[in-house]
This record gives C-alpha cells, sequence and structure tokens, in this order.
C-alpha cells in the first residue's frame, strides 16, 4: 500500500469514528486530542488527561494515537477534519513533518493547541502549552553539576530526532556543560531515540568503548531506565543516572536510590490547559490571554518528591 492510499485508507477509518460518535452527541463541540505514541507511558498520561479536561469541559474528544507514524497521525488530522471537528490539541510526532496537516487545519478555520512539542513554521496556531525544554535540559545538567563539583566524566543520551523536547533538552545541556567542557567532559553521546531498549543497547556499547562514566543524563525516563539496567548488569551501581519526565516509575527509582534525579515537567497541567485554551475558543472565540504558555521545569530528588505531578501513581 503506498502513501496516498493508506492516507486515503486511514482518512476513510477515521471519518467512520467519528461520525458514530457525532451521532450521539451532535449538541456537544468535538475536539482531536492526538499524541505521538501510546507506546510510551508519557502519551498514555497525557491523553489521559486530555480526556478528563475533555469530560470536565462538556466536549466529545476523538482519540489519537499517532503509532510513531507521522504519516498515520497526518491522517488522523485529515479525518478529523473531513468531520469538521471543532477544535485539535495535538503532540506533533515531528515538528516539520506535521507541518503541512497543521497548516491544513488552520486554513480551514480549525483552532489548533499544540502541547509539549512547538510546531514553529505554521502561522495561526491558536497557541502552544508544554514545559520549557531548554530549562528543563539546563536544569537536569546542572543537577549533574551540584552532585560533581570536583568534575565529571558523563554519557548524553538524546531524544528523538527532529522531535522538539529532545531538540530543546539538548542545547539545555551544552548550554551549560560546553563552557565547562574542561571539568564536565561528554565521553559519548548518542540518540536512543526516547526508547527503553534501544537506550539499553546503547548504552551497553558506550560502557564496552569507553568504561564506566561518572554519571549519564537521559532526554527521558524511558531511557534513563535502558541505561540503569546496562550499568546493573555490569554492577556500576554508583552511576548517576538522570531522567526526564517524572514518570511514576522513574519517581521510584528516585526515592530507592536507583536514580539520581528525573525532571518534572507537568504533562497534566499542559494538557489540560491546552484543553482550556482550545475549548473556550471553540465556543465563543476567546483568545489565549498568552499564544506561549511554558512551565518551568525542576529536578526531582529524594528531598523534593512531592512536588512531582505523579507522585499518587508510585507504589
Amino acid at each position: 500500500m503506498n502513501r496516498r492510499e493508506f492516507l486515503m485508507t486511514s482518512v476513510a477509518a477515521g471519518a467512520m469514528v467519528l461520525a458514530a460518535r457525532s451521532a450521539f452527541a451532535e449538541d456537544k463541540l468535538t475536539i482531536l486530542g492526538s499524541v505521538p505514541n501510546l507506546g510510551f507511558p508519557f502519551f498514555v498520561h497525557m491523553l489521559n488527561e486530555i480526556k478528563a479536561e475533555a469530560q470536565a469541559q462538556g466536549v466529545n474528544l476523538t482519540e489519537s494515537d499517532g503509532q510513531n507514524s507521522a504519516t498515520k497521525q497526518t491522517a488522523d488530522i485529515e479525518a478529523a477534519l473531513v468531520q469538521k471537528v471543532n477544535a485539535i490539541v495535538i503532540s506533533p510526532l515531528d515538528v516539520n513533518a506535521l507541518a503541512p496537516a497543521i497548516e491544513e487545519a488552520v486554513k480551514a478555520g480549525v483552532p489548533v493547541v499544540t502541547i509539549d512539542r512547538r510546531v514553529d513554521g505554521v502561522q495561526g496556531i491558536l497557541a502552544h502549552v508544554g514545559a520549557d525544554n531548554v530549562k528543563g535540559g539546563e536544569a537536569e545538567a546542572n543537577a549533574m553539576v551540584a552532585a560533581f563539583p570536583n568534575g565529571a566524566k558523563l554519557f548524553h543520551l538524546q531524544g528523538q530526532p527532529g522531535a522538539g523536547p529532545a531538540i530543546d533538552r539538548n542545547k539545555g545541556v551544552h548550554n551549560v556543560l560546553d563552557p565547562l567542557k574542561d571539568k564536565y567532559q561528554i565521553i559519548y553521546e548518542q540518540t536512543a531515540n526516547f526508547a527503553r531498549a534501544e537506550a539499553l543497547t546503547v548504552t551497553e556499547a558506550g560502557l564496552a568503548a569507553n568504561g564506566k562514566p561518572d554519571a549519564i543524563i537521559c532526554a527521558n525516563d524511558d531511557m534513563a531506565l535502558g541505561a540503569l539496567e546496562a550499568c546493573a548488569a555490569r554492577n556500576f551501581t554508583d552511576v548517576k543516572i538522570y531522567g526526564f519526565d517524572a514518570l511514576p516509575e522513574a519517581l521510584v527509582a528516585v526515592r530507592d536510590g536507583k536514580l539520581a534525579g528525573t525532571v518534572e515537567q507537568f504533562p497534566g497541567q499542559q494538557s489540560r490547559t491546552a484543553v482550556q485554551i482550545a475549548v473556550a475558543y471553540a465556543k465563543n472565540k476567546t483568545e489565549p490571554k498568552e499564544k506561549l504558555v511554558l512551565l518551568t521545569p525542576i529536578v526531582i530528588g529524594k528531598d523534593n518528591l512531592d512536588k512531582a505531578e505523579r507522585l499518587s501513581e508510585t507504589k
């Protein structure tokens, strides 16, 4: 099946789902909530929060799992436009690949609010709600520096190329460490695409080639947990590993001393705020007070676990 056939099939399938939903609630607004990949716990939480806020706002929600495919997420947007949804709340898989579909939505007069990942190349997006990922990367690097005041050798596992958070977190880490490279040396730097299994493999390769680092900075928690597994297999339990996202599993690892820290970016607050902005505009054209809403991430360690958004989900 070529891309055109895939898109047509996906649009048709999406249209059928949307039509079925609109049949029982024609008096309600309908919004599309789209995330890159429900294979990642972070996006499961984000979509659950979108769903909860849509219910609180009294609107219907069409859920979209991009399945780690820009083509699939594009098709979901196009299906939603066919059925004339009233607004779109989306975390785009790739900031460049999703730009044409988002631009199409904007031109069709459908308000679009992006969350987590910005699409800077499209004019007319209603708002973006996310974390300041550059500051998050800086906070993560600064936490490592504080733990090693006399210097350190470290690995750096980067996120998925083309993803806005990966780009910004990488920038934040280098903002802090590049001026200090005489003391803090990145001896191994690779992408692991935000994936745990890939991070395990990448870290194993780094350990084999470079030996044990003092610390490992990871662009998300899944990669941090993969790096933790690789280090544990070699009994390198004193390597300080830092994650990003404050997933419940990572919070447990921080609590138990297995991870040195994780960055909280408040994805639930991002999601709910984005839905509120989208619904307010769809209902009565209320413009958001701010077009760019950036929450400031913080590093969660043992001493401030109570600041984590998902602490109640830990066991």
